[in-house]
């Protein structure tokens, strides 16, 4: 070895110590090595679960080959499938996927980054064989059937949407509004394919709530789609926090640590600010919206993003629900009994668990559960002469309880009075 090379390694393992305390207790140098070792075995099983797990969860060349299948044989039709089957200009590269069945990539259209998602049946349920897997996919798209109407479609469109948002005055619109959607050409029809494939995309809660909630400034925008493949735009920041320990380090990783690193990685507290008061307006864009009232299910810091200029963006939808679907399973429907279900492949598991989410918080409004993410990422930091005030309100809202439509005065006057707050410290400021 080098002289040099083993100069460096001294440095590196032995150079905490005195060189009389070296001599005189050389076991500390055998700690000091086993301690490296057990670091180089930590980092290489980090590395091994890494791309362990890849090989399950990022299955896209499936989901590329089922959808290009289905569309060369004129199944499916939609805006992106051009550009991903026939001139490769929507193009999948990193994997974000958290589940083998739920496929989400930063992709690349048109040289603009994009986020493409979309479905692959369970691996378990299959064969294993390429056909198998496109078999099951036929499944999505068997309905509306050969010689259904325009009129017949629109029908099942207000059917549909009628089970899973409410019965909304404005339905016919939304219904328009995805027929516009659905009409790929701009020929003032739609095709079988294009019913097929909107209808199909219709079954994915959160394409669902992003044509309803398609005007909404906090909410991705839809650039695409493709049998029940879509595209959105892509959210700077996909998290509240900028760490996120894996599931598989938060054993070894202790909470305090991993808190006090995104405290000194968050942005500063001013951009907090404005992050927390455009999530505030999503609250109040959800509730009694045009289209119904929605619930979140799951207030994690993981489904709350935020673009350059620090806009609030919804970086995940699927955790939140319409209020009258939760409605309907809290007065003793399954999900399994829904045909209409629109929680995905997974129909039964993922509307299970949704359900059961917003069955336990039911009496905890939207508000209540923000608040109480807010609490951690807002406190720390806040200017002193504004903290006593901030840390009233946001005790009061944490204590809010009851749908919000049964107590609309309360929970809007404690989502204004907390705007209001935030908007007075940062307003004419560079900030604002």
């Amino acid at each position: 070895m080098p002289r040099a090379l083993r100069r460096l390694l001294h440095l590196m393992l032995f150079c905490p110590l005195h060189k009389g305390l070296q001599g005189r207790l050389p076991a500390i140098k055998v700690k000091y090595l086993l301690l490296a070792w057990l670091g180089v075995l930590i980092l290489s099983w980090i590395v091994y679960m890494q791309y362990a797990s890849y090989a399950e969860l990022c299955r896209g060349h499936v989901c590329h080959m089922v959808i290009c299948d289905h569309y060369r044989r004129g199944i499916i039709s939609g805006s992106s499938c051009k550009a991903l089957c026939d001139q490769r200009s929507l193009t999948l590269h990193r994997c974000m996927s958290t589940s083998s069945t739920h496929q989400v990539y930063v992709g690349l259209w048109k040289e603009r980054p994009v986020v493409v998602k979309c479905g692959v049946e369970d691996p378990a349920g299959a064969d294993g064989a390429p056909d198998s897997v496109l078999r099951q996919e036929m499944s999505l798209f068997d309905k509306p059937t050969r010689g259904t109407s325009m009129d017949e479609f629109k029908d099942m469109l207000h059917s549909f949407l009628k089970v899973n948002l409410g019965e909304q005055p404005s339905l016919t619109s939304l219904v328009d509004r995805v027929i516009a959607l659905a009409d790929v050409n701009q020929d003032g029809k739609v095709s079988l394919a294009e019913a097929k494939s909107i209808w199909a995309l219709l079954h994915i809660n959160e394409f669902l709530l992003m044509v309803a909630l398609q005007e909404k400034e906090h909410t991705p925008k839809l650039l695409g789609f493709c049998g029940d493949l879509y595209v959105t735009e892509l959210v700077g920041h996909s998290s509240l926090y900028r760490l996120e320990v894996h599931h598989y380090l938060k054993a070894v990783v202790p909470e305090a640590l991993s808190s006090s690193l995104n405290h000194w990685l968050a942005p500063a507290w001013p951009r907090r600010a404005r992050i927390t008061i455009g999530l505030l307006e999503f609250v109040e864009e959800v509730f009694h919206g045009s289209y119904g009232s929605f619930l979140i299910c799951d207030a994690s810091p993981y489904h709350v993003g935020y673009n350059a200029k620090y806009d609030c963006k919804m970086a995940n939808l699927r955790s939140v629900a319409s209020e009258a679907v939760v409605r309907a399973f809290l007065k003793g429907r399954r999900c399994e009994t829904n045909t209409d279900c629109t929680y995905g492949r997974d129909c039964t598991a993922t509307c299970d668990r949704l359900v059961k989410q917003c069955n336990t918080e039911v009496v905890q409004p939207n508000l209540a559960k923000v608040c109480m993410l807010l609490q951690d990422y807002l406190l720390f930091g806040a200017p002193s002469d504004l903290r006593g005030d901030l840390e009233k309100q946001l005790r009061t809202c944490v204590t809010l309880s009851g749908l919000a439509s049964q107590m609309e005065v309360h929970h809007s006057l404690v989502l204004n009075n907390l705007k209001t707050l935030l908007w007075k410290k940062i307003s004419n400021t560079q900030y604002s």
